[in-house]
């Protein structure tokens, strides 16, 4: 299933990070002298976005006042970005400070959409940042639900319904088109679909209709996705001049989200990490304190790096202020391959093991359970048998093997469970294609005390070059001029 996540970061122009926003005391970020972001303390003294810098000082003159910089937002969305290819390799940057995650593939790993985006809610918070996290089929259509904080759609019904009762001037093609629009009544995204396409088109252009299209799914979407760099090494620049390392806490983790899903994404695993403290600059310039980690197992879990990092830096002295904070994975190992068994490991002890399998018979039924037992026998399909795996076996039986001669023959990796009759083209078999002997025949003959079998085995390859494992039926008694009968009985990988 496609299922998209789209991020509305309203909140990147701040020009500070700060890990305490919501109990801020009172900032404010200006854009031409003009209110663009405020706090909620800012808010609740009266301050409104658009109200000019006089305005704001008259009704709060304690506010922190700071100048909008673009190139700070860009840097902030870009960490974004970077934490959220934890889960999911491909994250695109869309129009407005929103982001757009494909996470279709992610939904079983993470437990289902509702802990997936309360995790990405979490991250976002512990990074200082809020934002409209929305859900849906299309690229396209979370951006324009995350635009407008219009919650989760998981079909493409309840999406279309949600998507309907937007308004026009989400799209960014029809802005310019907003008079025209309200004077002809069409202020929904369900009444700009009811319009004459043909004239639509020729009064606002293609691109209104390619978005209109994205977004209820019938145009196709092309993404340049983020590609992580090469090397791991991002930089804060922090709120104030912080003198107790601890409360560094916040800005390390920050980074260590960033270099989480760096990790992920190229399925990397860390096993030393340096933390750079900066200092004042200027002539009070002095080196930056390097604070380096190193882990006895390769991780790449922020959870594990925090820990540590907390650690580290509630007993460390700051010899000067901190005004910065820099993080560098020095040393990487590839992410460990799962484990090779079915089952993972329950802890080595032999109670363990069978209470594994006593909750796989509870749960599934006992002849769902099977194990092998090996049986001394030249029929390959009477080698071995399956049978619960409460049945008790006998060590004798258990230790029988197949005879010492047949263990250095070729055997194919899928037996079929019953042999499938070929048919016989030129005097040849045929299985999609002549098969042409590609081996000296093996003769099994056995079973004289239950069913007598006469086999010559050949291995055979197709003209696609698959290898078979095919026999001839010998029938005892039969004169020379008897057809011989061929079968399929196993292919080989």
């Amino acid at each position: 299933m496609r299922l998209w996540i789209g991020l509305y970061l309203p909140q990147l122009p701040l020009e500070v990070f700060s890990p305490n926003w919501s109990s801020d005391p009172g900032s404010v970020v200006l854009e031409h002298e003009r209110v663009m972001a405020i706090s909620p303390a800012a808010r609740a003294a009266g301050v409104r976005p658009g109200m000019r810098r006089g305005g704001v000082l008259m009704l709060m003159p304690e506010a922190r006042l700071h100048e909008r910089e673009p190139a700070r937002e860009a840097e902030a969305l870009q960490a974004v970005a970077m934490a959220m290819l934890q889960y999911t390799p491909q994250v695109a940057q869309a129009e407005e400070a929103t982001l757009l995650l494909d996470i279709g593939a992610s939904l079983r790993l993470f437990g289902g959409i509702r802990r997936l985006c309360r995790r990405v809610r979490e991250n976002l918070a512990a990074m200082g940042f809020s934002a409209c996290v929305s859900c849906a089929p299309t690229a396209r259509g979370a951006w324009l639900l995350a635009r407008r904080n219009a919650g989760r759609a998981l079909r493409m019904e309840s999406m279309t319904r949600r998507l309907d009762r937007l308004p026009v001037a989400l799209l960014p093609p029809a802005r310019p088109f907003a008079a025209w629009f309200e004077g002809i009544g069409c202020q929904r995204l369900d009444e700009l679909r009811r319009l004459p396409r043909p004239g639509l088109q020729r009064r606002c252009g293609r691109a209104l209709l390619d978005m209109l299209d994205a977004a209820y799914g019938m145009n196709p979407e092309l993404f340049e996705w983020i590609a992580p760099p090469e090397r791991f090494q991002a930089r804060l620049e922090l709120f104030d001049r912080i003198e107790q390392a601890d409360l560094l806490l916040a800005g390390a983790h920050h980074l260590v989200l960033q270099l989480t899903g760096w990790l992920c994404a190229r399925q990397l695993a860390v096993e030393r990490i340096r933390l750079l403290l900066e200092h004042e600059r200027g002539k009070v310039a002095r080196p930056p304190t390097a604070l380096e980690v190193a882990l006895a197992e390769p991780t790449w879990r922020d959870e594990h790096l925090v820990r540590l990092l907390r650690e580290r830096l509630g007993k460390l002295e700051l010899e000067a202020p901190v005004i910065g904070l820099g993080l560098e994975a020095q040393q990487m190992r590839a992410m460990a391959p799962p484990t090779e068994s079915l089952f993972p490991d329950p802890g080595g002890s032999e109670e363990d093991r069978l209470r594994m399998i006593e909750l796989l018979v509870a749960r599934l039924g006992a002849d769902n359970v099977l194990q092998a037992v090996p049986l001394a026998d030249y029929r390959p399909e009477v080698a071995n048998m399956w049978v619960p795996v409460e049945q008790k076996v006998s060590p004798s039986v258990r230790a029988a093997r197949m005879p010492p001669d047949v263990q250095s023959l070729p055997r194919p990796a899928w037996l079929l469970a019953k042999p499938i009759a070929l048919l016989i083209r030129n005097h040849r078999p045929f299985y999609g294609s002549p098969l042409k002997v590609a081996s000296t025949p093996e003769r099994i003959e056995a079973g004289w005390w239950s069913e007598t079998q006469t086999r010559d085995y050949f291995i055979a390859e197709g003209q696609d070059h698959t290898l078979y494992w095919i026999y001839r039926e010998r029938i005892v008694g039969s004169g020379e001029d008897a057809a011989p009968r061929w079968y399929l009985h196993g292919l080989f990988g």
